[in-house]
């Protein structure tokens, strides 16, 4: 009885079910069966859209059964049970999640003080002074290309009334600054 055990990759103290243990055309039939019961109720309380929406759901059970895409779901429903269990229960997996939290987050920092540092630089240049000195183009870049001088800002327009709570007060502010009343 031990090597029949051992075959199937079982231990005395524990009993891994197989996919050969479940009767499975009874129990794809039983659920294919409350389906359609319960079809027929929603057919009756909610159209019949409902209850074809329902028929649809309850005839998956047994024709996965019949195509035999049963035990391709079983190994897919086994093999990401065995890879949860493996991370919940152990240490090194855990220390992996942190890493990976850990590069995430100095990714995420690096791009917002990277951001954040071209911006400071365009507007302290901008500003004439202040500040560290632009860094030195590489030696890859080249000869040094003439910088083109910052667009100038427009004025903001002063604005005489409070905007309407009506849908075209923002049209009728872009005519008007367009010259067109």
């Amino acid at each position: 009885m031990r090597a029949r055990m051992e075959v199937h990759g079982r231990d005395e103290g524990r009993q891994i079910m197989d996919f050969n243990d479940i009767a499975w055309l009874p129990l794809c039939g039983g659920l294919t069966a409350v389906g359609l019961v319960l079809s027929f109720l929603a057919m009756r309380r909610k159209g019949l859209a409902a209850g074809l929406r329902g028929l649809a759901w309850s005839l998956l059970p047994l024709a996965a059964y019949l195509i035999g895409a049963l035990q391709t779901l079983w190994s897919i429903g086994t093999s990401i049970a065995g890879f949860l269990a493996g991370l919940v229960f152990s240490p090194t997996v855990w220390v992996g999640v942190a890493l990976t939290g850990l590069a995430v987050v100095l990714y995420v920092a690096s791009g917002y003080m990277y951001g954040r540092g071209a911006r400071s630089a365009g507007t302290s240049a901008a500003k004439g002074g202040g500040g560290s000195a632009p860094a030195a183009p590489s030696a890859q870049a080249g000869p040094a290309a003439p910088q083109a001088p910052a667009a100038p800002r427009r004025p903001q327009v002063a604005k005489s009334k409070p905007k309407a709570d009506d849908d075209f007060s923002d049209i009728e502010e872009l005519l008007k600054r367009r010259g067109i009343s």
